[in-house]
C-alpha cells in the first residue's frame, strides 16, 4: 500500500471541495432554467387552452355564418380555406398550404370574424 503524503491529501481534499463547488453551481444553473421551461409550458398550456377555446368559438359562428349568409368575398376566402390553404396574413402565410389541413384561428376568423 503506498503512503499519501499529508500535502498531497490536503490537496486533493481541496480540488475536491472546487469540484463539488463547481457541480453546485452546474445543478443550481439547471435547477433554474428546468423552472423557466417548468412555467412556460404552463404558459403554453394555458394559451393552448384558450385558443382551442376560441376556435370553439369561431367554429360555431362559421355554422351560423353560413345559415346566415356569407359575402361573395367571404365565400371565396371560405372556399380556398376549405381546399387547404391559408387565406390570413400571418407571417405572410397568405397562400401558403396548411400542414395537414389544420385549423387556423387567424384564417377562421378573417372569414367569420366580425367586422368594424
Amino acid at each position: 500500500m503506498k503512503k499519501v503524503d499529508k500535502r498531497e491529501l490536503y490537496d486533493s481534499f481541496n480540488e475536491m471541495g472546487q469540484q463539488t463547488q463547481v457541480l453546485l453551481e452546474q445543478i443550481e444553473l439547471i435547477k433554474y432554467e428546468m423552472t423557466r421551461v417548468i412555467e412556460k409550458n404552463a404558459e403554453l398550456e394555458i394559451e393552448n387552452q384558450h385558443l382551442r377555446e376560441r376556435l370553439h368559438e369561431l367554429e360555431d359562428k362559421k355554422k351560423t355564418s353560413n345559415e346566415t349568409g356569407l359575402s361573395k368575398s367571404r365565400q371565396n376566402l371560405e372556399k380556398l380555406y376549405e381546399e387547404g390553404f391559408h387565406v390570413c396574413n400571418v407571417d405572410n402565410m397568405y397562400g401558403s398550404r396548411r400542414i395537414n389541413d389544420e385549423p387556423c384561428v387567424f384564417c377562421q376568423d378573417v372569414i367569420y370574424g366580425e367586422r368594424r
